[in-house]
């Protein structure tokens, strides 16, 4: 299947470096099921290559699960513990694309993540926010373009052997909802094109 170029203002095809200060991975997850609990990683760092044809684009990232931050110190240092992401034996978390497909009127990132030592397919909505010159290289506004993405996906933190099944005093349910919700706000630097 390809894809008409004009249908994304600005395409270029390349290889890009994600910027961490213009870029965020976050996440949400349900708390005592009546409200939800929001959290970031700082620290991460990938790889995006465009393709002559959108469809034919990949992704690689990294992410340092130290790098986690939702707001309290001592929660942080739960998340981080062996009963929750376990950074000591297990520092980062991976995604690499497998695919990119229409869906509709937007795209699918199809891709493998990889946490505590398992891996599964994750598959993200993407949505393209704009390519387009940077407007603060004044010696060449396309030397260091910019890339704009939102992508966002769901994964069951028990499949990937995240916390456990602990109960609300009362059997109200988990105390953490078993879906996680990933919102990446993604932009990106070309290095070569």
């Amino acid at each position: 299947m390809t894809t008409e170029l004009v249908e994304i203002p600005g395409y270029v095809a390349g290889t890009w470096t994600i910027d961490p200060l213009h870029s965020g991975v976050g996440f949400t997850i349900r708390h005592l099921m009546v409200s939800k609990v929001r959290g970031r990683f700082g620290t991460f760092e990938g790889t995006i290559v465009t393709g002559d044809d959108p469809l034919d684009s990949s992704v690689t990232a990294t992410v340092d699960l130290s790098s986690v931050d939702t707001g309290n110190s001592m929660r942080d240092e739960h998340v981080r513990s062996a009963d929750y992401l376990d950074v000591v034996k297990y520092p980062t978390m991976t995604y690499r694309s497998t695919g990119v497909r229409r869906d509709g009127d937007g795209f699918v990132l199809d891709g493998e993540l990889s946490l505590r030592g398992v891996t599964k397919e994750v598959p993200l909505r993407l949505e393209i926010e704009g390519f387009g010159p940077d407007p603060f290289r004044e010696d060449d506004p396309f030397k260091g373009a910019r890339a704009g993405f939102t992508a966002t996906g769901e994964i069951s933190r028990l499949e990937f052997g995240v916390g456990d099944t602990a109960k609300v005093p009362g059997g109200a349910g988990l105390g953490l909802g078993e879906k996680v919700q990933i919102i990446l706000e993604i932009e990106a630097v070309l290095q070569t094109g």
